[in-house]
């Protein structure tokens, strides 16, 4: 299928999509998100999809892991914040007033640490960052479970040695 032809499908689709992601949000703003994500991540998939198969079905399916992905983010950041009420006043003060020039250039160093990493492990660790799973990851980039795992891996260790002046602790609390 070519990029024409693609896009006249997801043109077919499109009110379709919007009402299943307003029934998914519960807000028009917020709709409007999912099927923007949604519609990234077809065409950066459209490679993978099969002609013959349900393109309809194919999408839904795409919104609906783009949904779930949104959900688990959301009630992670929810847990983080929440335990942030146990902190004491003067760390949140200390939070507060603190310069955001920091934060953007460490942002800008992942960046670019993450444009040196080789495609075969910046795009299994990125759709994992995003909260895909390993099981996901290896079926849309059709790649053996382990490989991904030791690709993540690695990507981990070359980020790790690439941010090395930022003392990252790693998921035990342990500084590398």
């Amino acid at each position: 299928m070519d990029a024409i032809e693609f896009s006249d499908h997801i043109s077919n689709q499109m009110g379709r999509l919007r009402s299943n992601a307003l029934k998914f949000t519960k807000n028009l703003d917020d709709a409007d998100d999912l099927v923007q994500e949604t519609l990234i991540k077809a065409f950066r998939f459209s490679k993978k999809f099969e002609e013959g198969t349900n393109f309809k079905g194919w999408l839904f399916m795409i919104m609906r892991n783009t949904f779930i992905n949104s959900y688990r983010k959301v009630a992670k950041k929810r847990a983080i914040m929440s335990s942030s009420d146990d902190l004491p006043d003067s760390t949140m003060l200390l939070g507060a007033v603190a310069n955001e020039s920091p934060g953007k250039l460490m942002i800008q160093d992942i960046e670019k640490a993450l444009s040196l990493l080789p495609d075969s492990y910046r795009l299994p660790f990125i759709a994992y960052v995003e909260g895909y799973k390993y099981s996901e990851i290896a079926e849309e980039l059709n790649l053996p479970l382990g490989t991904i795992k030791t690709h993540i891996h690695m990507a981990r260790a070359l980020l790790r040695k690439y941010l090395k002046n930022y003392n990252i602790r790693n998921v035990n609390g342990d500084f590398n």
